[in-house]
């Protein structure tokens, strides 16, 4: 291998990486509902099936991420 080949293959190593830990970052940030403020009053019965819809959805993206690594 020359050294092209070990610069490409150590920087798509990083990158992959780091796309990875950005997108399970995001996607746990997003579950959290951390947008919502103290003072935005008692929650709907729909607010509270968007939060258990955005989990959801988040529990499965981290587990296809999971799945395509192998």
């Amino acid at each position: 291998m020359n050294m092209n080949q070990l610069f490409n293959m150590f920087t798509r190593l990083v990158a992959r990486r780091a796309m990875n830990w950005g997108i399970n970052k995001g996607m746990s940030t997003l579950s959290r509902n951390k947008g919502q403020t103290p003072d935005a009053g008692p929650r709907t019965p729909q607010d509270k099936a968007q939060t258990k819809q955005t989990q959801d959805m988040a529990r499965k993206m981290r587990t296809l991420g999971r799945i395509t690594r192998r």
